[in-house]
């Protein structure tokens, strides 16, 4: 008999929702440019205007204050430079305070040089070090230009909600900005731009149940602003030229707009089928080590480590019991590596952990096999020294 499939990688990918699908198959057909003035291409921007309020409406912005990019690596490249235009004026910024646990779209740096690039080291607990922010920032050559910080809101392998307001609070004391990567948040945390005082905010589409290719880079105010990444024909204010994908950009805020709504009943029932999960996994394997299990977490996240069983192995060894899930971050096409958000916090990145992550279609019968596959994968473990 074949295995039944259980999708328990949602922070990797959420599978298109009905709504996402059912509003790009009707925008298909729309024929036109949405730059074109005619009726058929002012339909086409009719669709991409609905889309960016959608997309405001979920992080509490204006939807002026909305660029679509091809995605959140393309919104990171876009924001993460030193050369921003205030107006029609030039500003130039003096290096990038980055923390450790970024997504490696941010980690990088956009384009910075690497040696304007300051890595800022996070506690334990796996929460940016808000004192050593400080200090960085305290020590920063203002003559050189103002200082851009970049904290995600929610760690895309641990699932920890990080300190973002505060982060922000310091890099405007500071006389800087902060850039806000909240793929992992929406539509999982309640999600204010305006509240969390984030000069800029990182979102991607297929994160939360659009398509993949469509993100956006969305900005407190509109004076200030990063230099073009993509320049053209002036497409999205001047900010990102390109003709608009006019599907995917629906697409985008069909799940946006359907992830906005029901948030807390949603993060209840799969609060609850986590702690199912965890608790089963207890059970079957009492030295099973939860990363960040008495951090604030949202509601969908379990990073955990098997003691005597590699990372690589353990996926393998899922994967052929039919669950999908990651070895951390699923960002590096397909690569299986140490985790660097697990050094960043301390621990030997050589134990290796997985991520099960859930979604709003999970069932109790997808957690319930997880938990009977990690049984019997914990069942057969080596003795420890002796890794599989």
């Amino acid at each position: 008999m074949a295995t039944t499939r259980r999708y328990l990688d949602w922070n990797a990918t959420a599978p298109l929702c009905a709504p996402a699908r059912d509003a790009m198959m009707e925008s298909l057909q729309l024929p036109s440019n949405a730059s074109a003035v005619h009726a058929e291409g002012r339909a086409a921007r009719a669709a991409v205007e609905k889309a960016r309020r959608q997309v405001a409406a979920l992080v509490g912005a204006d939807a002026a204050h909305v660029t679509f990019t091809s995605g959140a690596t393309e919104a990171a490249n876009h924001v993460l430079t030193p050369e921003f235009r205030m107006g029609r004026a030039e500003l130039s910024l003096g290096g990038l305070y980055v923390s450790a646990i970024e997504h490696p779209a941010c980690r990088e740096g956009g384009r910075f040089d690497r040696s304007r690039i300051t890595e800022v080291p996070v506690t334990a607990e796996g929460t940016v070090d808000l004192d050593a922010l400080a200090a960085l920032l305290a020590a920063h050559d203002r003559d050189a230009g103002m200082p851009l910080v970049a904290v995600m809101l929610v760690n895309n392998e641990t699932g920890i909600i990080q300190p973002v307001a505060q982060a922000a609070a310091l890099a405007h004391a500071h006389g800087g900005m902060i850039v806000v990567d909240a793929v992992q948040a929406v539509g999982r945390v309640p999600v204010d731009i305006v509240a969390l005082d984030a000069d800029f905010m990182i979102l991607s589409a297929h994160k939360i149940g659009g398509p993949k290719g469509a993100g956006a880079l969305v900005a407190k105010g509109e004076v200030l602003m990063p230099k073009p990444l993509m320049t053209g024909g002036g497409q999205e204010k001047g900010h990102r030229s390109g003709t608009e994908n006019v599907h995917a950009v629906v697409g985008f805020g069909a799940a946006a707009e359907t992830m906005a709504t029901d948030l807390s009943s949603r993060n209840a029932a799969i609060g609850a089928l986590r702690e199912r999960l965890e608790s089963g996994m207890k059970k079957a394997a009492p030295d099973v080590m939860i990363h960040g299990e008495d951090a604030a977490r949202v509601p969908n996240t379990t990073f955990f480590t098997l003691p005597g069983l590699k990372a690589e192995t353990g996926q393998i060894a899922f994967d052929l019991e039919g669950i999908a899930l990651s070895a951390g971050s699923a960002c590096s096409s397909g690569k299986v590596g140490e985790s660097y958000v697990l050094t960043a916090m301390g621990k030997d990145p050589a134990l290796g952990a997985l991520r099960i992550s859930l979604g709003p279609e999970t069932t109790a019968d997808d957690v319930d096999q997880a938990v009977a596959a990690f049984a019997k994968i914990a069942s057969r473990r080596r003795p420890a020294g002796q890794a599989a």
